[in-house]
């Protein structure tokens, strides 16, 4: 993973306080150790479930189902999985309707996933398809230790996996909450946590990834009133569910009134698929306001040889035969360069760029921790807490509230 900054570096003093604010936190903030686990335990519980099984269906919603999914829709197209894995993570009945109609349930074993334990829309779904599969046996609860759900588990001799201590539902798809189903499905959860753990050494072991975090993240606080808005442009439609993941963490991470004062700030997060949203949001961009960051992330080798523009002449179109003999692995960075290069020629919209190698589990488990460690850091230089949602935990208060009513 290679990140090419194209703005300023900015205050040095602000950026070494960011990484000591870093730095002593490790010992209460679950997620920085996720990447050195031991994943045995786990690996030996995905072997229990039986041979049988072909589909694995996640029950739980935001930072329970998006990681998971992000890292599974990022490699489905590229390896021959073991089981399909499929989410249930809406209330929307139409969703729910035509997510059971692809489901053999003797088939699937359902992970339900709440950390608090209590969780309305996972509840919801689950004493619907409780109804449809009594079998506890085709169950996996993951939870806190000492929630509302393991003690529902434990009721009913059900099978319980923990989460770790200190970790967040938007930071823990490197926990058992992500790495469990998706080991289930065959994905690769040690080289997942290699990546990761190449970041972590990095950033922490002052390697060039620490600096990096630490200009982006500099230059996002000092910039946040008027560059307020962040978009990703991800050149791969494989990337499309990383977007949505990196729109959770961003947005309920950073969202916030400050620590030490009245104000409330944020930075919005819009996640963008390249080359598709070029003949859209690209002009706004362009031209609009300036209120606009951007980072590119492009893959170097999609490893499609194959997959060329055939040597094809076609009348009245003869302008087109540059394309001829074209890799689309070739065009599609053609087309994320040439639009850098047309953003970059503006000279007033701050961008970067992102280069992955290849689309697999290593590359994705770097990209997650990447922008883990730099919601982490923009967090505290804008001062808020990255950790917690007041916003979320309101509405839910006011949803148990008006359920209450009807009883």
């Amino acid at each position: 993973m290679k990140n090419r900054l194209y703005f300023k570096s900015l205050d040095i003093k602000v950026q070494k306080k960011a990484f000591e604010s870093i730095v002593k936190e490790c010992g209460n903030i679950g997620y920085y150790a996720l990447p050195e686990q031991d994943v045995e335990p786990l690996l030996a519980y995905a072997r229990m479930i039986p041979e049988h099984i072909k589909n694995i269906a996640v029950i739980g919603i935001g930072g329970s189902s998006l990681g998971a999914k992000a890292v599974y829709e990022f490699i489905k197209p590229r390896k021959t999985l073991s089981r399909e894995l499929c989410f249930f993570e809406s209330t929307d009945p139409i969703s729910i309707h035509a997510m059971l109609d692809t489901l053999d349930l003797a088939l699937t074993h359902f992970i339900v996933i709440s950390k608090s334990g209590t969780t309305v829309e996972t509840f919801a779904i689950y004493k619907y398809l409780l109804t449809l599969q009594s079998d506890i046996n085709h169950y996996t609860f993951i939870t806190d230790p000492g929630s509302p759900l393991e003690q529902y588990a434990k009721a009913v001799q059900g099978k319980v996996v923990y989460l770790p201590c200190n970790v967040g539902g938007r930071f823990s798809v490197l926990s058992s909450v992500g790495l469990l189903p998706l080991a289930l499905c065959g994905i690769d959860i040690h080289s997942l946590l290699e990546g990761a753990n190449f970041i972590r050494e990095s950033f922490f072991e002052k390697g060039y990834i620490l600096d990096v975090l630490l200009k982006k993240a500099a230059f996002y606080a000092k910039n946040h009133s008027q560059y307020h808005i962040n978009c990703i442009f991800a050149y791969s439609e494989t990337l499309t569910y990383f977007c949505q993941w990196y729109v959770q963490l961003w947005g309920e991470s950073l969202g916030k009134r400050q620590l030490h004062s009245a104000f409330h700030v944020g930075l919005t997060p819009i996640g963008l698929i390249g080359p598709k949203d070029q003949h859209s949001f690209l002009q706004l961009i362009t031209e609009g306001t300036r209120d606009k960051s951007i980072t590119f992330i492009k893959i170097e080798d999609f490893e499609e040889e194959n997959l060329t523009i055939p040597d094809l002449v076609l009348p009245h179109l003869e302008t087109l035969n540059c394309l001829n003999g074209l890799s689309f692995n070739a065009l599609i960075n053609l087309q994320c360069d040439s639009t850098i290069e047309a953003l970059e020629a503006q000279g007033d919209i701050p961008l970067d760029c992102i280069m992955i190698s290849k689309a697999d589990e290593y590359q994705m488990g770097s990209l997650i921790y990447y922008y883990e460690l730099l919601a982490s850091l923009v967090g505290k230089l804008i001062d808020v807490n990255a950790y917690d949602q007041p916003g979320v935990e309101a509405g839910k208060s006011i949803l148990k509230q008006k359920l209450q009513c009807r009883r």
